[in-house]
């Protein structure tokens, strides 16, 4: 209530100031409690505005894979060729791959951890998401070099790639250069590319240097056979490489923690990279648009936590 004693008309705002409040909601409180206030609210959720940047990566952790479909036709379906961001995790099938990609005329960050998406859709897929700065397929174990070359190839606007792996995920794996090349050929403008975990090599990740000479922040944690000449990288004089070494914490509790690993400057296996190399990744900005005068302090890197199958809980909602 105001000083003078008149109530503010919260129902009167315009809707696109109603979608911004609102994105500071919980989703369930978005799509349940949200549209029982009043008709414009009813309206503000049914339409576009709230639903430009979609992040569901939390809740879709925990939810059957038919009923993910289906939240993410009606949320998508709802931002009506405005969707600028995307983060899910768990995709089951190339269908819902597919229908992200028909209405990603204006997706500039697409998070897909953990999908089940393999090469031949992501080769059919990629030339609709030409307009996507930011990617990540972390954890997408049935992609390789073919879904990464056709990536590269069609979203030219490209910027950032998280391809970071769990260590198990590669045991059998002999080498996986042919990503590293993948990489190195088709995506030049790369200023922040992580593939923590991929068995490349050190000619893999210099093909890297080489090819893409605006890359601002490496993160090769966990890629125990790069092995980086310190000449090289003063060469790149933005370049800021992460890894391959980490503390050892594996023995203490095991493999299955490896996910639990921060960005925090502790971890800076090289402190011969250009500039102030003192930063703490933990307090910095997650991966929104870059812009030409973005700095790598605004780039977050990031580890996931496994799934807790046992007690995943699916009781909300129970139909979208």
């Amino acid at each position: 209530m105001e000083e003078d004693g008149e109530f503010r008309c919260w129902d009167e705002l315009i809707p696109d100031a109603l979608g911004l409040i609102f994105n500071n909601l919980s989703l369930q409180e978005i799509l349940t409690v949200i549209p029982r206030v009043c008709k414009s609210w009813q309206r503000a959720v049914s339409g576009p505005y709230c639903w430009q940047d979609i992040d569901i990566e939390q809740w879709s952790q925990q939810c059957r894979p038919e009923t993910l479909d289906r939240m993410l036709q009606m949320l998508i379906t709802r931002s009506s060729g405005s969707l600028r961001k995307l983060c899910v995790t768990g995709l089951s099938n190339g269908q819902s791959f597919s229908f992200i990609a028909d209405n990603a005329k204006s997706l500039r960050t697409l998070r897909l951890p953990r999908s089940e998406i393999n090469d031949s859709v992501v080769e059919q897929v990629a030339g609709r998401l030409s307009s996507v700065t930011f990617l990540d397929v972390s954890y997408c174990r049935n992609i390789g070099a073919p879904a990464l070359e056709a990536i590269g190839k069609h979203c030219k606007l490209l910027m950032g790639l998280r391809r970071t792996m769990h260590p198990l995920e590669v045991v059998g794996k002999l080498s996986q250069d042919d990503e590293a090349l993948a990489i190195a050929t088709t995506m030049p403008k790369l200023k922040q590319l992580e593939v923590a975990y991929l068995l490349i090599s050190t000619e893999g990740v210099v093909k890297i240097l080489e090819n893409c000479p605006e890359l601002e922040l490496l993160d090769v944690r966990g890629c125990w056979n790069v092995k980086l000449d310190e000449n090289l990288v003063k060469k790149f004089s933005r370049l800021k490489v992460v890894g391959p070494l980490v503390v050892d914490y594996f023995g203490m509790k095991g493999w299955d923690d490896c996910s639990n690993y921060s960005g925090s400057s502790g971890y800076l296996a090289w402190d011969f990279v250009a500039g102030d190399v003192g930063i703490d990744y933990d307090d910095v900005i997650s991966d929104v648009d870059w812009e030409d005068d973005q700095s790598i302090e605004d780039v977050e890197m990031r580890f996931y936590d496994g799934f807790d199958l046992e007690n995943a809980a699916f009781d909300w909602p129970l139909s979208p």
